[in-house]
């Protein structure tokens, strides 16, 4: 890999380096920039741009702080079983190297600040498993055989690790399934949950919060069903909008308010193409009571479909919780990390979602490991494990372009989206402004960006990515 940035002019207040090295002047903007024929992969320009009055006939990019839209949660990938089994086997100081690289700002780490986590296993774990599972013909409805131990062996000590390096990170839960014993088909494929588990089954989310909370770990939000029109997986569990209406009003919400549990409700976690499914639940006052907001998934559908969930209950939050972004970089002669950032990370925060989550964060060379029977056999990592060698491919990029910069609290701004300069904007906590741009045309384009009434006059080769911090 090579070295994210270089250079001097860099903003200290963000920690990258100190100021005895570097001090970026009032009135400048850094450039960190990546371009398809990878001569920049997330490197930081030399070049620093200098805010002035004049201009030239270009496309001009306004962004205006005084206009702010939604609070940003973070930005990162689906932290699978898998994931969590090959970083566990890696050497101790590899993988605390990669760690620090993936979940600290500082220096030349990328900032990952949210992660999606497994309740029970996800069809990229090496077996299926839940975490009440029973022989034929048994049950537990009071879940007193409930137990963490499958994830107590990678995905619990790797989030410890990854907690030691930023405390603060933001995860979320999410099932592909309820135990085998609570469906209609007694399987780990498909079925539909029982109606006289639905207590159970809510008593299932109660004790995978306050276990988690146990080891240190906080579950911020979970979703009630990965896709659930989805019954292809292994696992899976499909649930009809009108049943989740049920689970969330009648079980899980009165559940979670009895022990006490203020970790977020999500619903839907599903395609851009049904979003009558959240709204559907979000016009039940009953249900909508105990709900944050929805999530999205964009592998159908169009991605101003959030917008539209936001336009009919701008009250409820709205959360891009799953897409996977495949394209290796070593051993290519391009890197296409344009795309995944505009149809994403700009896509997705420019209609309403508090934060972007990709799938999954790694895996191995072959892609593995994944279930059998509906496991996926084409899942890429952002990062490619094998053994202790790592490998850095396209997601890892885009999801770079907006972690390392735009953190937790931050606030998304206005600024006028360009067909051939897809763009968003974002106010951080202290105060900078970051602007991410792609240039969609076949041609380098030199363009403005005004903020204050001054300007900035940058050119970005075709299918580049700036990101541009001031």
């Amino acid at each position: 890999m090579k070295p994210a940035f270089t250079g001097c002019s860099l903003i200290v207040a963000l920690g990258l380096m100190p100021s005895s090295v570097c001090a970026q002047k009032k009135g400048d903007a850094a450039l960190w920039l990546t371009t398809p024929d990878k001569s920049a992969l997330f490197e930081r320009q030399k070049t620093v741009l200098h805010f002035a009055k004049s201009a030239t006939p270009n496309p001009v990019i306004d962004v205006d702080d005084k206009q702010k839209f939604q609070p940003i949660d973070g930005f990162g990938y689906a932290l699978t079983g898998g994931s969590a089994q090959h970083m566990i086997r890696m050497d101790a100081a590899k993988r605390a190297a990669l760690i620090k690289e993936l979940f600290a700002d500082d220096g030349n780490n990328i900032g990952v600040s949210y992660l999606r986590v497994s309740i029970g296993a996800s069809d990229l774990n090496d077996h299926v498993f839940s975490y009440d599972d029973l022989p034929p013909g048994e049950t537990d409805k009071e879940m007193s055989r409930f137990s963490l131990d499958p994830d107590r062996a990678d995905v619990i000590p790797i989030l410890k690790e990854i907690l030691a390096v930023n405390p603060k990170i933001e995860i979320l839960g999410s099932p592909w399934s309820a135990p085998a014993w609570m469906k209609t088909n007694n399987n780990v494929k498909g079925g539909k949950l029982k109606p006289e588990y639905y207590d159970a089954y809510a008593r299932y989310f109660v004790k995978y919060i306050q276990g988690m909370k146990a080891e240190g770990i906080r579950i911020d939000a979970i979703t009630i069903q990965n896709e659930p029109l989805n019954e292809k997986n292994t696992p899976s569990l499909p649930m009809l909008s009108a049943d989740q209406d049920v689970f969330i009003k009648s079980h899980l919400g009165p559940a979670f308010h009895a022990a006490g549990i203020d970790t977020k409700i999500v619903l839907y976690d599903h395609n851009c193409d049904h979003p009558e499914y959240a709204t559907a639940i979000l016009d039940d006052p009953e249900a909508a009571k105990y709900v944050d907001g929805s999530g999205f998934h964009l592998y159908g559908g169009k991605i101003d479909a959030m917008s539209g969930v936001h336009n009919s209950h701008p009250g409820k939050n709205l959360y891009f919780t799953e897409q996977m972004v495949t394209g290796s970089i070593e051993g290519r002669p391009t890197a296409n990390v344009a795309a995944p950032v505009r149809r994403l990370i700009i896509g997705a925060t420019r209609n309403w979602s508090r934060n972007v989550i990709l799938w999954n964060l790694a895996a191995d060379p072959k892609n593995n490991p994944h279930t059998d029977n509906g496991g996926c056999t084409m899942c890429q990592g952002a990062i490619t494990i094998d053994g202790n060698t790592v490998s850095r491919n396209v997601a890892y990029y885009a999801i770079a372009h907006a972690a390392k910069f735009v953190r937790p609290g931050s606030v998304r701004i206005s600024s006028n989206d360009l067909d051939t300069l897809p763009n968003v904007a974002f106010q951080t906590p202290d105060k900078k402004t970051v602007l991410i741009v792609v240039n969609g045309a076949q041609a380098p384009q030199t363009f403005h960006i005004r903020y204050r009434a001054k300007l900035i006059t940058p050119t970005l080769a075709p299918g580049a990515v700036g990101t541009y911090i001031w």
